[in-house]
C-alpha cells in the first residue's frame, strides 16, 4: 500500500538514495532540500521536490500548504538533513553553533511540529542522528557543535515518544556510524567508510516502513566501524 513520506536533506548522500528507493517501491515522496535540482532532475512521477531551508521559519508553511492540498496526511517523516561543522572548538563562534543547531535541532523540532497534525497513530518519525551524539561513544576533535547537536535530537525524540505514547505517532532515532558520503569526507578527509550511501539508505528505508512496530523512543546504533 502506497505511503506518504517526507524526507529532508535529499540533494545528496543517503537522502538522495532514499527518494529513489521509496519512489521505486510506489510510495509518494515530498523531498526537501536547499538544492532541489538533483531530485527534480530525476523526473520521478510520484515525487515532489521544492527548495527548502530548515533554518528559515517562513518555509514551513509551504509544507503545510502542500500536505493540505495534495495528501491530507503523512505516514512517515524522515529527518535526514544535517549541517556539519569541522572546526577546533576554540575557533568556533556563537554564530557557528547557532547555524549548526538551527538545522540539526531547531529544524528537526520545527519539522516534526509542522507535520504532526497530519500524522496518524501509526505514523513514524525517524530522525537520523550520529554515533557522535551517543553518550559514551568515541568523540572526535573539531565536531563539538555537530556531535552535541546530534545528542540533543536523541533526547528530543525520547521525550516526544513519551509525550505521544498514547496517541502516536512513534519516534525513533538511527545513530549512524561512518557512511561514504560527502559529509563524511568533510568530517574525516580521506577516510573510506565500509558502508555506501545506498546500503545505508536501504536500511533506513526498511526501518522507516516497519520499525515502529517494534520500537518507540529508541535510539538504534547503526554502525560497523569507528568512526
Amino acid at each position: 500500500m502506497s505511503k506518504y513520506i517526507i524526507i529532508t536533506g535529499t540533494s545528496r548522500g543517503i537522502g538522495f538514495e532514499l527518494v529513489q528507493l521509496f519512489s521505486k517501491a510506489g510510495h509518494k515522496v515530498l523531498a526537501l532540500s536547499r538544492n532541489d535540482e538533483p531530485v527534480s532532475n530525476l523526473n520521478l512521477k510520484n515525487v515532489t521536490s521544492f527548495p527548502f531551508d530548515l533554518s528559515q521559519e517562513v518555509n514551513y508553511q509551504k509544507v503545510v500548504t502542500f500536505i493540505r492540498n495534495e495528501w491530507q496526511h503523512v505516514d512517515i517523516l524522515i529527518n535526514n538533513a544535517g549541517k556539519l561543522l569541522n572546526k577546533p572548538f576554540a575557533e568556533t563562534s556563537f554564530s557557528d553553533f547557532t547555524k549548526v543547531y538551527q538545522t540539526n535541532v531547531f529544524g528537526v523540532s520545527e519539522m516534526i511540529r509542522t507535520v504532526l497534525p497530519f500524522m496518524k497513530s501509526n505514523g513514524h518519525v525517524v530522525t537520523i542522528s550520529s554515533m557522535g551524539g551517543i553518550q559514551g561513544s568515541m568523540k572526535f576533535p573539531g565536531l563539538a557543535a555537530y556531535s552535541s547537536s546530534k545528542g540533543a535530537v536523541i533526547t528530543l525524540n525520547e521525550l516526544l515518544a513519551e509525550e505521544y505514547k498514547e496517541t502516536g505517532p512513534q519516534f525513533n532515532i538511527l545513530a549512524l556510524g561512518a557512511v561514504q558520503t560527502e559529509m563524511l569526507e568533510e568530517a574525516f578527509p580521506g577516510y573510506k567508510a565500509p558502508t555506501t550511501a545506498l546500503e545505508m539508505a536501504e536500511y533506513v528505508f526498511n526501518f522507516s516502513l516497519s520499525g515502529n512496530k517494534y520500537y518507540n523512543g529508541k535510539t538504534l546504533q547503526v554502525s560497523n566501524s569507528t568512526p
